[in-house]
């Protein structure tokens, strides 16, 4: 084994599609200076390529699906039990681990891991306990709270996207062991402007999970007030999530207003995004969201609530628009702003120069490289 390169794991709760991009992005960058790669994950991480890809081994762990929170609980601690077996069963084999999607909550593969004295990493894409609110309610969140406060104790260092974010998710008290990194990068001849914005019809775009955190509902609901201003506007949702048959019935019985499509394969995303005048991100909670970056790639401007990382990148004027909360009133009052600015294709081509400049793959791996020096 080739001890001058570190062997690195990673840890995942069961992904969705949305959390796709994400991880192959993180085990790209990794390997630019590991060994080998190993992969603790389940749900859509089945369908992760990693042919070619060398050091990388996948190992799947199955979750059940649950209705109530008993089971949910129950469930929970199962997944959690198969993640620590699977984590045994490559311990001997891994200098340091990075836990990642719902890597917070992760108590028992935690202890595990710190049990094997293996260094652990929580590289945090978002805020488990504020996205289980959301979703579930505030005896779920809470205990995600819980778990997440004995997981950044125990942990060698966490890792966030931006630095507004140790203040935003209650982290001074570790602030010592706080590393500021994204593992976010475009490949910019895949993601450009192919159609110019003066050329686009007015669509209005969501794109990504289709779920309660995500504030999709919200959207939703301010498509009237939209139309009530601005009558020609015509809007775009795609995804998949606990949303999706409501949004697929809504836009049945409004075929003029809205269209509807299932999760976009990720190689299809630019030519959607080529479509929209603006892409919306309503969210409650957010980390930093790649669809944010891949739309200003397009050369599509960007409105969005300033919640994680998002204000690092927008300006508001400048190089997006902010709203300041996802009530649909709100939400749609700026749609009809960003779209009847007058200097939206300057805004769009200053915030395409910011993400060319600052989202690059030789920058992500620069500042893993460092926390992990490699």
């Amino acid at each position: 084994m080739n001890r001058d390169k570190p062997n690195i794991g990673v840890v995942t709760w069961p992904i969705h599609e949305a959390g796709l991009v994400p991880l192959q992005e993180l085990a790209q960058i990794l390997l630019q200076f590991c060994h080998e790669l190993h992969v603790i994950t389940g749900g859509a991480a089945r369908d992760i390529p990693v042919g070619g890809d060398r050091g990388v081994q996948v190992h799947f762990v199955e979750q059940k699906p649950a209705t109530n929170t008993f089971l949910r609980v129950t469930n929970h601690l199962l997944t959690q039990v198969k993640i620590s077996r699977r984590l045994c069963s490559v311990a001997r084999r891994v200098d340091v681990w990075i836990f990642f999607f719902g890597g917070s909550v992760l108590l028992l593969p935690m202890l595990t891991a710190k049990s094997l004295r293996r260094a652990v990493l929580l590289a945090l894409p978002g805020s488990a306990s504020e996205d289980i609110r959301a979703q579930v309610g505030n005896f779920m969140s809470n205990l995600a709270a819980g778990l997440a406060r004995i997981n950044y104790a125990l942990c060698d260092g966490i890792v966030v996207y931006s630095e507004s974010l140790v203040t935003q998710w209650h982290l001074q008290k570790y602030r010592a062991k706080v590393f500021v990194a994204h593992k976010h990068f475009l490949d910019f001849d895949r993601f450009m402007a192919q159609t110019p914005l003066d050329e686009r019809d007015d669509v209005v775009g969501y794109v990504g999970r289709l779920s309660l955190e995500k504030g999709i509902t919200r959207f939703m609901e301010a498509i009237p007030k939209v139309l009530d201003m601005r009558a020609n506007t015509t809007f775009f949702v795609a995804g998949e999530g606990q949303a999706g048959p409501q949004i697929e019935e809504y836009a049945a019985h409004r075929k003029n207003e809205l269209s509807f499509a299932d999760w976009i394969p990720h190689d299809e995303l630019p030519q959607h995004l080529n479509r929209l005048k603006l892409l919306v991100l309503p969210s409650f909670t957010e980390g930093l969201p790649n669809i944010m970056l891949e739309a200003i790639a397009c050369g599509t401007p960007v409105l969005a609530t300033p919640v994680g990382a998002v204000p690092d990148v927008i300006k508001d004027g400048e190089t997006g628009f902010i709203m300041a909360d996802n009530a649909p009133a709100c939400i749609a009052e700026n749609i009809v702003r960003a779209l009847n600015h007058p200097s939206l294709e300057q805004i769009a081509r200053d915030a395409r120069a910011l993400v060319e400049r600052e989202f690059t793959f030789e920058k992500a791996v620069a500042a893993y490289r460092e926390i992990l020096g490699g």
